[in-house]
């Protein structure tokens, strides 16, 4: 097998593992990824518009309109519109989603350092620096096409 075969493998694996663990936390607060994955990129935020929330998070513009309905129907979001354009909205934390972003976030964060805390910051540098030159090559592949 070739070393970019064995790589990827390892990659994909990596990603799979991740995912479950990172999953199975957050539903224990009563989010679902994609959930967590809006509050999460919202936090701290001035709020950003649908288009800005579809490429900043791992979820389908398929999906999103679905989960901002229903963090907007526990009142975590609030979808507003711009005076520039009427037709274009930014979607916000609320008062109870900065609440709740500023609780899950942080544990979320605590429960995963663990994981990382056995490898030295020379390890996570290379790794950092490893998987930013990957990304960026499948960036300009993607942003070629």
């Amino acid at each position: 097998m070739e070393n970019f075969q064995i790589t990827l493998r390892e990659l994909v694996r990596c990603y799979q593992a991740f995912e479950q663990l990172s999953n199975r936390h957050i539903r224990t607060m009563d989010l679902t990824p994609a959930q967590f994955d809006i509050v999460a990129t919202l936090g701290n935020t001035q709020g950003m518009s649908c288009r800005e929330l579809g490429e900043k998070t791992l979820i389908t513009k398929g999906t999103l309109t679905g989960v901002l309905d229903r963090l907007e129907a526990k009142d975590i979001i609030r979808r507003e519109t711009t005076n520039a354009d009427r037709r274009s909205l930014r979607v916000f934390l609320s008062p109870a989603g900065e609440e709740l972003f500023n609780r899950t976030f942080n544990q979320h964060l605590d429960y995963i350092r663990p994981f990382f805390s056995e490898l030295s910051a020379q390890q996570l540098t290379g790794i950092n620096r490893s998987l930013a030159e990957l990304r960026s090559k499948f960036q300009d592949q993607t942003n070629a096409i």
